[in-house]
């Protein structure tokens, strides 16, 4: 986004460290002792450093912005997702808003990364994985190797190693819009869209471990290309409204597939685009996706998701319909 030029990020990445540190020094009870919590923290911070930082030397790939090669993974997403896994071990007994909330600061610092021009989504997606998977080999080690010393909720271990539970969940959605198709205002412009950001909420209930029924609310916020020209000043904004089926598949213990199968109503805002006024719309479209999640505790799950969307047109003017592909993360309560 050639306007966004903020440095929120490098302050978000470690917030939930900073929160995790001082619920600790504050007395509040947490998964384990000083002892085995910093022990699990320094050496899920060497496997994470040591990865990352081996892959950003060695790949060398090119920022978005052309500032240098180490573009490849995100260092920023993945001390984000790291730090939020730490804050999820030790204190997401107390609420899994804990979790929630953690994952939510990490998935909107990888978003302002790649918002600041300095990586690629993929960098993101593999950054926030490196950061979990450190994470939690980081917390096995030192299972592993302190057996019951410094724990001091045996039942909390237990939990984390409980199979699979209800898939019914409500999570924060939030992702990143690619266009798939130009749509015209009139015979003389051509509109395609640049990648934009998704923000929202989704849950649904299962009637078993299969099936359920959910819906999805969603804001998204575009900039436009017109004439193949990009305009940093002429956006669109428009909301979706969806339900219909949801499927989950348990693929282990730990790791289920879902998909979905939704009608979406939505509503585009009145807007200007190169002096031409475009009235408010609304109309129905469909979208379908696949989600892959990993469940943390018996009520939190981290997943990555890619949905594709058929959205009725923008303009009242014409009949193309909108394909858009997004992508991005949610962190689940799931109940």
């Amino acid at each position: 986004m050639p306007k966004f030029d903020y440095k929120l990020d490098n302050y978000t990445q470690i917030a939930p460290a900073a929160v995790m540190l001082g619920l600790k020094a504050a007395g509040v009870p947490s998964r384990s002792s000083w002892g085995r919590m910093i022990m699990s923290d320094a050496i899920t911070i060497t496997l994470m450093t040591g990865v990352v930082q081996g892959l950003k030397y060695t790949t060398n790939v090119t920022r978005p912005d052309g500032s240098n090669k180490q573009s490849f993974p995100s260092g920023h997403t993945a001390t984000a997702f790291m730090t939020a896994t730490m804050l999820s071990k030790e204190y997401g007994h107390i609420s899994p808003w804990v979790s929630v909330g953690a994952y939510t600061i990490a998935t909107a610092t990888g978003l302002m990364r790649m918002a600041n021009n300095k990586h690629w989504l993929s960098d993101v997606m593999v950054g926030a994985g490196f950061g979990i998977l450190s994470t939690e080999f980081g917390y096995w080690i030192t299972d592993a190797f302190m057996r019951g010393r410094g724990l001091n909720f045996q039942k909390l271990q237990e939990e984390e190693q409980l199979g699979r539970s209800n898939p019914s969940f409500f999570n924060l959605y939030m992702g990143f819009n690619i266009p798939l198709s130009k749509f015209d205002i009139n015979n003389n412009t051509t509109i395609q869209t640049s990648v934009g950001t998704v923000l929202g909420v989704e849950g649904a209930y299962f009637f078993n471990q299969y099936i359920g029924i959910g819906g999805r609310s969603t804001f998204s916020n575009i900039q436009l290309i017109i004439n193949d020209t990009e305009t940093q000043d002429n956006t669109f904004n428009f909301d979706n409204f969806s339900i219909g089926p949801y499927f989950s598949l348990p693929l282990t213990l730990r790791w289920t597939l879902d998909t979905k199968l939704l009608a979406t109503f939505t509503y585009y805002y009145n807007t200007i685009i190169n002096n031409i006024n475009i009235p408010k719309n609304t109309g129905w479209g469909i979208g379908t996706g696949l989600g892959i999640n990993y469940h943390i505790r018996k009520h939190f799950a981290f997943g990555l998701f890619a949905d594709h969307n058929i959205q009725p047109p923008y303009s009242i003017k014409n009949k193309e319909y909108i394909h858009t592909l997004t992508i991005g993360t949610k962190a689940a309560m799931r109940f």
